[in-house]
């Protein structure tokens, strides 16, 4: 069974990310998922010097097994000042010191919610540049706008979002597939 990791890049104790990674999640069928959070992966902020001293914090590569140990990643970024949040920046600078390649190929689900009418656009158009570069596999994006009017009860409830969210999952779910028949392949 394949083994699905799902995350915001947020560390709120209510963040609309996490809640739309988690729904996002929930539409995959027939695999493991595992929802992470942030919070649980406390490091203290990034700097050369303070590597130099304590090297990389253990949490660090933790968060890096789970993505080595995954057949596939849903992540869903919040978006502050039109970038990443701090969090999510500071764990994404920690793990590429161990591992520069941190997605190590995974097929990803990438998507944003945001309260406002742009959906993330600006943290979505910033990591789809930036993540390839550490051999993320985007198969698929997804932005959720005015999240108070387009999200209840744990689910999007505006049908054509719906729709479309859907329709990425789906073509998430087709590459992780694909990907493990090419790994049973080469093995």
């Amino acid at each position: 069974m394949n083994n699905i990791i799902a995350f915001a890049g947020s560390n709120s104790s209510k963040s609309i990310n996490k809640q739309l990674a988690t729904y996002a999640a929930s539409l995959v069928k027939d695999v493991k998922i595992t929802i992470l959070d942030l919070n649980d992966f406390e490091l203290p902020i990034f700097g050369v010097d303070l590597e130099k001293e304590i090297g990389i914090p253990e949490n660090a590569k933790k968060f890096l097994d789970y993505i080595n140990n995954s057949d596939g990643i849903i992540l869903s970024l919040a978006e502050h000042n039109g970038a990443y949040a701090t969090v999510f920046k500071n764990i994404f600078d920690w793990m590429s010191r161990e591992e520069q390649k941190i997605f190590m190929g995974k097929p990803m689900l990438l998507m944003a919610a945001s309260p406002g009418g742009r959906g993330g656009a600006s943290v979505l158009a910033i990591a789809k540049d930036r993540f390839p570069r550490h051999n993320a596999d985007i198969v698929a994006t997804f932005s959720l706008p005015n999240f108070k009017e387009n999200f209840n009860e744990g689910k999007v409830i505006n049908a054509s979002l719906n729709s479309e969210l859907e329709e990425a999952v789906g073509t998430f779910q087709q590459a992780v597939l694909k990907n493990e028949l090419k790994t049973t392949e080469d093995q």
